[in-house]
């Protein structure tokens, strides 16, 4: 039987090929916004890790088993095919979008500026608490001035060029994985410290939305992280014998209380930003329910045991270890990740991605003024 991302790619070809859509430079047949941008992390990164130099070409995501379900190699994507956002974007009408690094994203209108394993705050945040993140991560603040550049290299010092762009762009802000916290609890912090995390995080998030608001965004969505407590490296990390600990999917009950409350904060702090700029539409998207719903339908299909087991990975009651991970010598990967939640232990599979996008983008396209084109789940 067909997975939910192979029907997928038959129906998006046979979508676009009947709207005349060949490439990402013609008209948005389905949204009224012809650009779309994107930043955040291994959830929507196309590519840009893997273009970072001089780290990039010896990262895991440019090894085998990576891209083995699509398209059969490693793609620079963190997953066995595509990430959510490639679906996604399907859905907003961009059939091609590329990372920021590639040679090609000045002729694209769908561009995306994440980074795998990137947090929203810089790198000095965490070495001044003694805490290690990757050198290719980029934070959020380096992500944006990045955008300026890319911005400039299009419309050179004319304010008005790039305001008149961003008026008809989709702008998304995606801290999908909640990186900060991730790094923090993984190296011995405890929860109550990651807590006081959450404050400086959100304050970055907004500022960063203000900024794009200022440089000409009308119109940006502002993902929730998903529920970080069921991932499987942080399982990994946090163990317990206290049955209580966990919720009936599994997942650590004290860590996803730290990410509602991340969630929550986040989003009064979007609705304070949209009483400030009335003429903005600022979307926030609940991507931890989202996640929540793809999980507890994974329990329902009977795949309960191997849903938070990393796909791609060796070692415990997690198939995880970072000390040998997926993409390293010997570590083997699963047959079927159509019945795991994640590939590599961080990162999601392509059937879950396409999950995700069916749960939490297709309802919201009537909320972005934009005609849904056929798919694999109408």
């Amino acid at each position: 039987m067909a997975s939910l991302s192979q029907l997928f790619f038959l129906v998006a070809i046979i979508a676009f090929s009947s709207s005349g859509v060949v490439s990402a430079q013609n008209s948005n047949p389905v949204c009224p916004f012809p650009y779309l941008y994107h930043f955040g992390d291994g959830a929507t990164d196309v590519g840009n890790s893997v273009l970072i130099q001089p780290w990039g070409r010896s990262l895991p995501a440019t090894r085998s088993p990576y891209g083995r379900t699509y398209p059969g190699t490693p793609n620079g994507r963190w997953s066995d095919g595509l990430v959510d956002f490639d679906f996604a974007a399907f859905d907003f009408g961009f059939p091609e979008i590329v990372p920021y690094l590639s040679q090609n994203s000045n002729s694209s209108n769908g561009v995306i500026f994440s980074v795998a394993r990137s947090p929203v705050m810089d790198h000095g945040f965490f070495s001044r608490r003694g805490i290690r993140i990757p050198p290719y991560a980029v934070s959020l603040h380096t992500q944006i001035d990045w955008f300026k550049t890319h911005l400039q290299s299009l419309c050179g010092s004319s304010s008005n060029c790039i305001a008149n762009r961003l008026a008809n762009s989709l702008v998304l802000l995606g801290d999908l994985e909640a990186n900060d916290i991730g790094y923090a609890l993984t190296q011995g912090r405890t929860l109550q410290e990651a807590q006081s995390y959450i404050g400086p995080i959100t304050r970055e998030q907004i500022k960063a939305t203000r900024e794009l608001i200022r440089l000409g965004a009308r119109l940006i969505v502002i993902p929730a992280s998903a529920p970080l407590g069921c991932f499987p490296y942080i399982l990994s990390t946090m163990p317990t014998n206290d049955t209580t600990a966990y919720d009936r999917l599994g997942c650590h009950n004290a860590v996803n209380r730290l990410i509602n409350l991340k969630n929550n904060l986040l989003r009064r702090a979007i609705n304070n930003l949209g009483l400030e700029f009335p003429n903005v539409t600022l979307i926030y998207g609940a991507f931890d329910e989202g996640f929540l719903q793809v999980l507890d339908r994974l329990h329902q299909e009977g795949h309960g045991d191997t849903a938070l087991r990393a796909c791609c990975g060796i070692g415990g009651d997690y198939n995880y270890s970072s000390n040998r991970f997926c993409g390293t010598a010997g570590v083997p990967a699963c047959s079927n990740p159509e019945h795991h939640m994640f590939w590599d232990g961080i990162h999601f599979t392509q059937e879950i991605a396409v999950r995700i996008e069916q749960s939490l983008i297709q309802p919201t396209l009537a909320a972005l003024n934009c005609t849904a084109l056929p798919t694999a789940f109408s």
